[in-house]
């Protein structure tokens, strides 16, 4: 049996969603394949010191400002998590150290960014031999040692040309950068779509002859979607999709009404919910986008200030692409939403023309790495033969 491990960690959610993806594939293609998840916070702080201290795990706090719309500045920010991830450096070594030495993978695959450097060099001293990959979950890397560090010999999975690119433009080979045709997004989205849409429209209030808009920002909502529920509240049927946030949630419900409006919760049935609209209303995230194109959506995002700096390039994937609106805020979204409904089948047509199988291509990806590795590495099993 061969053990791989999946590292992510809860920031925004994304990093999470796709680790359990390639889970749940990798369990079904390789049965004899032992695939652990691996949250990379508890591997560091495995008591738990961050919360009792401040009350929060460290996700928590990206994750309140994500819902609150704090996100000016992350920029900078960043560039200060970089820098205190650089001097904490041989500590964050040594505790990984330890943890590879006592789970002993086959196989590492980063679903993270920023802690690359430190998780390569780390399994490269404590178990020679294992390969390391790292899985893009971001359209494109946010230079420099982002998500590609140089110097490493390990291997890249990028979803988009972008980001091929930029791991060879450090100086990385075609043998360890990997394209796939997009990002990991769960396998419920590849799910036949719902056979009668206009009923199960009616079942749930609106109007099936309308067109009908679907509104996420992710599992922990954004305050956001007030604004855009408020300027959309007389034209435009909505789904308003909240997630955690239950505050949210009630304020949507006692705004005054107009067209028809569903305002949900946490949603077990995402893809199912998103083939009921006809376009997407969202931050430009990379899951979003993705999980919207394969449910045939075009798409309305902002580009500003506001948004995060591994975020920009996928507004402009969606200029290049023709797959919907680019706003600079919300605060025209009815412009916007009109602008997409007067060409909504030529937004549509360029949407279905995005064949996204990364889920499906990555697994292939990751057995033969980990045979090229097994060729040349000596199986512990063996004994080595004898002078």
């Amino acid at each position: 049996m061969r053990t791989v491990d999946l590292i992510y960690f809860n920031a925004g959610g994304g990093h999470r969603a796709s680790a359990l993806a390639l889970q749940a594939v990798l369990r079904e293609r390789q049965p004899g394949w032992q695939v652990r998840l691996v949250n990379l916070f508890e591997v560091l702080d495995p008591q738990g010191k961050f919360k009792k201290v401040t009350g929060s795990a460290p996700e928590d706090w990206y994750n309140k400002r994500l819902a609150r719309g704090w996100t000016i500045g992350m920029a900078q920010e960043l560039k200060l998590l970089q820098g205190l991830i650089r001097l904490g450096h041989p500590m964050l070594l040594r505790a990984l150290q330890q943890h590879w030495l006592r789970t002993e993978p086959d196989l590492v695959v980063s679903l993270v960014p920023n802690f690359n450097r430190a998780m390569f060099q780390s399994l490269a001293s404590a178990l020679p031999g294992v390969p390391y990959a790292t899985v893009l979950t971001d359209l494109a890397d946010v230079p420099p040692q982002f998500w590609i560090e140089r110097d490493q010999r390990q291997h890249f999975i990028c979803g988009t040309p972008r980001a091929v690119g930029q791991a060879l433009a450090l100086g990385h080979t075609l043998e360890r950068v990997h394209a796939t045709s997009g990002m990991v997004i769960r396998p419920e989205f590849y799910q036949p779509p719902v056979p009668d849409r206009a009923q199960a429209r009616r079942r749930l209030g609106l109007d099936p002859s309308r067109p009908t808009g679907i509104v996420m920002f992710g599992g922990h909502g954004s305050k956001a979607m007030l604004g855009i529920a408020e300027r959309l509240a007389e034209t435009t049927q909505l789904i308003l999709v909240c997630g955690h946030n239950k505050a949210l949630a009630a304020r949507l419900e006692a705004l005054p009404r107009g067209a028809p409006r569903l305002v949900l919760g946490f949603c077990s049935e995402v893809p199912r919910t998103m083939q009921l609209a006809d376009f997407f209303i969202g931050k430009p995230g990379p899951g979003s986008l993705s999980e919207a194109v394969q449910m045939g959506l075009p798409v309305i995002v902002v580009d500003n200030a506001w948004t995060m700096p591994q975020e920009r390039y996928n507004a402009h994937w969606v200029r290049d692409n023709g797959l919907g609106i680019v706003a600079r805020s919300f605060r025209r979204i009815d412009t916007a939403v009109t602008e997409l409904l007067a060409d909504l089948e030529g937004y549509r047509e360029r949407v279905r023309r995005i064949e996204n199988r990364a889920l499906f291509e990555i697994p292939l990806l990751l057995e033969r790495i980990l045979e090229e590795a097994q060729a040349v590495r000596p199986d512990p099993g063996v004994p080595l033969p004898r002078a």
